[in-house]
């Protein structure tokens, strides 16, 4: 039996996935095989040394140890655009939220209960509330990734003028966008064109603190920045001097924290609820669940964030899969006897190499060549 922990609640549609006759899953297995995490933070977290992947329920992977992990052999896996939809669809909410104040007119509204006055003081007193139509504005998208080109696509059909960026933009994803979507080579282009601004790019070194005094500075005035990719992207000071002196008109972040929970009435803070659909937590768990199936039972890797992405048809009954770093294949190959089909593949300096053998495997062999971190039969 191979044991699958579930460090949060992960939809049963996912977890049904796993056969019983093979699997023990739940909160409380030990020696885990696999863990299906949401967002339980793991970076303090002791793993068994029978642990062989973490799948996250969702895209973001910064409440896991991917370095920590890669080093010891663990393949870490996330579910891009699992919950895409369910995103986007906020978002679109969000630019309406931060274009006509929705939120303080119904709020208001509640202290008319029972006033029997309240029809003529809602005509009279709806005017404080008014707003701005998105239709004709221009919406600058940070990042065209599964979230950010659907919507770069729905904003350009609601009549917004769209540009968007993403240093990483493939062809495949690029022919995914609307023709009408401006594609820029620069954040600075952005912030320079856009009424309003959303983010959609992980939280990385390169990323963490780029909504910060500086670019701000050079976006418009009275811009309107969305944030539904995580906290750290915007240095928080930075952003709450800019809405005290009206460099931002509003920002609506999905990340409420203690820097920021009410310190302008321009913020509105959502409760992370970006993903929290039905369909999204379903999605995700049901692609968590066969990408750890399909990795604990054939050693095939898709949508790996910290070892290479590899599929290969099993051509034996045995199959030897060996996780490396800084490793010669050509080495390892040496070392595994009985061949009939072999493949590999790398990621920055982790190498993944699988081999379909006939025959017995002497897994300490393998394992004593420079580099190899980890053996696995299946």
């Amino acid at each position: 039996m191979l044991n699958i922990q579930l460090m949060n609640k992960i939809a049963k549609i996912g977890t049904d996935k796993f056969d019983t006759a093979k699997y023990t899953v739940g909160e409380d297995v030990r020696n885990a095989d696999a863990i299906l995490v949401r967002s339980a933070v793991l970076h303090d977290t002791v793993f068994p040394s029978s642990l062989k992947s973490i799948a996250r329920a969702g895209a973001g992977v910064n409440n896991i140890p991917l370095d920590r992990c890669a080093d010891d052999g663990i393949v870490v896996f996330n579910t891009p655009g699992a919950n895409a939809n369910g995103v986007k669809e906020i978002v679109i909410a969000a630019l309406l939220l931060a274009s006509r104040d929705i939120i303080g007119g119904v709020e208001w509204v509640k202290t008319l209960k029972g006033d029997e006055e309240a029809a003529k003081k809602v005509e009279k007193g709806k005017a404080q509330f008014a707003g701005c139509e998105i239709m004709g504005k221009t919406l600058g998208v940070i990042g065209l990734g599964a979230i950010g080109r659907l919507v770069a696509n729905v904003a350009c059909s609601l009549g917004m003028t769209v540009v968007g960026c993403d240093p990483y933009l493939s062809e495949a994803a690029a022919k995914m966008l609307s023709p009408d979507v401006k594609v820029v080579s620069s954040y600075d282009e952005i912030y320079s064109e856009a009424d309003y601004i959303t983010l959609h790019v992980p939280a990385t070194p390169q990323t963490k603190g780029m909504i910060n005094a500086t670019t701000l500075s050079s976006m418009k005035d009275g811009v309107k920045l969305l944030n539904f990719s995580r906290a750290d992207l915007v240095i928080e000071s930075d952003m709450v001097k800019a809405l005290e002196n009206g460099k931002v008109a509003k920002y609506v972040v999905d990340f409420p924290t203690v820097g920021i929970i009410g310190a302008s009435d321009k913020i509105i803070a959502i409760p992370h609820l970006g993903a929290s659909t039905e369909e999204s937590e379903d999605n995700c768990a049901v692609m968590a669940a066969n990408q750890t199936i399909d990795y604990l039972e054939n050693g095939n890797i898709v949508n790996s964030v910290n070892y290479p992405n590899f599929k290969m048809p099993r051509s034996t009954d045995k199959r030897v899969c060996v996780l490396a770093k800084n490793a010669d294949v050509a080495e390892i190959t040496k070392a595994v006897s009985g061949v009939a089909a072999s493949g590999s593949a790398t990621k920055g300096d982790y190498v993944y190499a699988v081999y379909d053998v006939t025959g017995d495997v002497d897994a300490e062999k393998i394992k004593a060549v420079n580099g190899v971190i980890r053996v696995i039969v299946l």
